[in-house]
């Protein structure tokens, strides 16, 4: 049997985290581990319920006693760090380029829009893609963010080159090897790998590493040459005449 998927949501709207729960149940490869509703509960509910993907509202107070925002864009990083195999998916109201692009590089895996029904009605199919390493964005805060990145090069940095040529070398390392092998945080390298991709217009590693050895940006895969037989035919081995 293989291993669920492990959804930990939090949000400050028991009706909101009672509709992803419904969308969520009703796909047999995903499992809510835990729901909470203000942000200082989130590093002890991980600690003690491990998580593949957790759903994450921007705007949730951070404590019964303290109703000021959480600290989202400060946490992202901190708890990728903690744990490894996290991905973080932020849905949120605020469609605001400068938010999506401060969420982004700091390693979320993309950015939801509340009132994006598209998305809501497929949220199993978008979380099963997110916890395999892919991103995924609401077609608005698509937008904003490719505006944000059009005013920078549309070519890939060279650090975006290097992490990309890691994954095409080691296809099966996890985003925490790469990032020791590169002695930067696993942060860091969701941003290179997620800015990489909406540069390629891609959504995930495979894709990326495809569209840049195909690009030349990162060295192509090697040719294979088939070996030729040299065995002699049976109609050479015949006696003649």
């Amino acid at each position: 049997m293989n291993k669920k998927i492990r959804v930990t949501i939090l949000d400050d709207h028991q009706n909101i985290i009672d509709g992803y729960v419904f969308r969520l149940s009703a796909d047999p490869q995903i499992e809510v581990v835990a729901t909470i509703g203000f942000g200082e509960l989130l590093e002890p509910t991980l600690a003690e319920h491990p998580t593949d993907v957790l759903l994450l509202d921007l705007s949730v107070p951070t404590s019964v006693e303290n109703p000021n925002p959480y600290p989202v864009l400060y946490a992202i990083p901190k708890l990728l760090q903690a744990y490894a195999g996290l991905n973080i998916l932020v849905i949120s109201m605020f469609a605001e380029r400068g938010l999506i692009r401060a969420v982004m590089e700091a390693g979320a895996s993309g950015y939801i829009l509340k009132d994006d029904q598209a998305t809501a009605r497929d949220l199993g199919s978008v979380v099963v893609s997110v916890a395999g390493g892919s991103i995924h964005f609401s077609k608005q805060a698509h937008q904003l963010y490719i505006k944000h990145l059009s005013k920078e090069s549309n070519l890939l940095t060279t650090r975006q080159q290097e992490v990309l040529s890691l994954c095409a070398a080691y296809p099966n390392h996890t985003t925490a090897h790469l990032a020791n092998i590169m002695n930067i945080s696993n942060s860091t390298v969701r941003n290179l790998l997620s800015s990489a991709y909406l540069k390629l217009e891609v959504n995930n590693r495979a894709g990326a590493i495809a569209v840049a050895q195909q690009q030349g940006l990162i060295t192509p895969p090697p040719t294979i040459h088939l070996k030729q037989d040299t065995r002699p035919r049976r109609s050479e081995l015949l006696p003649r005449g």
